[in-house]
């Protein structure tokens, strides 16, 4: 049950890395890669840092779908 997102996409449009993202957010680069590589699902408050970084809903940043 992959949980997709579009940080690559998201990061892209505001012209910033994964370090600056992570230091937005409180979390480390290596987190952020994770998360956009799908080997890692962030929590919830992760999830909303992330969407107000990019003034997006949560569900706009990251898409569940069941198998």
């Amino acid at each position: 049950m992959p949980l997709y997102n579009r940080l690559k996409e998201l990061r892209a449009r505001k012209n910033i890395n994964q370090q600056e993202l992570g230091k937005l957010v409180g979390a480390s680069r290596q987190t952020i890669s994770l998360i956009e590589r799908g080997d890692y699902s962030p929590s919830v408050t992760l999830a909303i840092k992330i969407a107000k970084v990019f003034d997006v809903t949560v569900e706009e940043a990251f898409q569940y779908e069941e198998d």
